[in-house]
């Protein structure tokens, strides 16, 4: 997505003159379209992405829109003090963008899988966490969050060409998007991995036994209303998510249940253990993500009591 994202904040710099990019010392062969457009409202701060936070904050205290550009651990887990203390404490329109979310930069290992940010940073009050599932979403994504108040964070996947079928880049402003209409099982997903959730669909639409499939974009604030619509009219729902299972998707829906206490029964399907350094397929397999496991675990919940 990280094309599409550039491009995006290209069309939103020319609206906006308060629009800024600073980078972690990333982005190179990437950012040359803002670059070359906007020469003085780039900054790369070099591998210092705490005092990068720090600097896009006073940015934001001075009236700029500051947008902040690493890979996922180093954007969420490597500044959140000073994003807590700093943005989110006092409420200054500080994006923080997250690149290669779950496994994009499998071969590197586990210090820069993005498999526990959102665990990290939804539990942040006035923090808007937005994880579009396709290239064509990322302008609709940074459009509807541009009067956003306070901070956001987007959780982007690197591919610029995988799409979800279905899904055709809308946003709802819910925050969830149906994509495919079904009756029993809802596969809810989100993020890049969302296009196995559609494909598992497509698979068993075919066998004659199809699954909503719907995807959250919105993880905070929570959803909270269009989620308990479509967790209502389903007797099981799936959670997808390359992320660990504590604190992302599959425990947002789980809250979601037993506040409004819906007789939903959750599975959820996510990482379980540190990851080993792998590519892409293998990993998604290895926790139950891709296409034929959760085409899998759907047939089981079909004859489950």
């Amino acid at each position: 997505m990280r094309a599409s994202f550039v491009k995006a904040l290209v069309d939103l710099a020319e609206r906006d003159e308060r629009v800024l990019l600073l980078t972690g010392d990333l982005g190179f062969m990437a950012f040359e379209p803002f670059v070359e457009r906007f020469p003085g409202r780039f900054f790369n701060a070099g591998v210092a992405e705490q005092n990068m936070v720090g600097m896009a904050t006073g940015l934001a205290e001075a009236g700029f829109v500051p947008f902040v550009y690493s890979i996922v651990p180093f954007a969420a887990l490597r500044p959140l003090e000073f994003l807590r203390n700093g943005p989110v404490l006092h409420r200054l329109p500080v994006r923080l963008v997250g690149m290669g979310a779950g496994f994009d930069y499998g071969h590197n290992g586990y210090t820069h899988f993005g498999i526990d940010d959102v665990a990290a940073v939804r539990s942040l009050p006035g923090l808007l966490v937005l994880s579009p599932a396709e290239a064509r979403q990322v302008p609709s994504v940074l459009s509807t969050s541009a009067s956003w108040p306070g901070p956001v964070y987007y959780r982007l996947g690197k591919d610029d060409r995988a799409e979800v079928p279905g899904l055709d880049g809308r946003l709802d402003p819910g925050g969830v998007d149906v994509v495919r209409e079904g009756s029993g099982i809802l596969l809810l997903a989100t993020g890049s991995v969302a296009a196995e959730a559609a494909l598992a669909g497509e698979r068993l639409a075919a066998e004659g036994s199809s699954p909503t499939v719907a995807v959250v974009t919105r993880l905070a604030p929570t959803p909270v209303d269009a989620l308990e619509e479509l967790l209502s009219r389903h007797a099981f729902v799936v959670t997808v998510e390359a992320h660990f299972l504590a604190g992302g998707l599959g425990s947002l829906v789980a809250e979601v249940l037993a506040e409004r206490g819906l007789p939903c029964r959750l599975v959820r399907r996510g990482v379980d253990e540190i990851p080993a350094s792998a590519g892409m397929p293998h990993l998604l397999a290895r926790f139950g993500l891709d296409r034929e496991s959760l085409a899998a675990t759907c047939r089981a919940l079909r004859g489950a009591p």
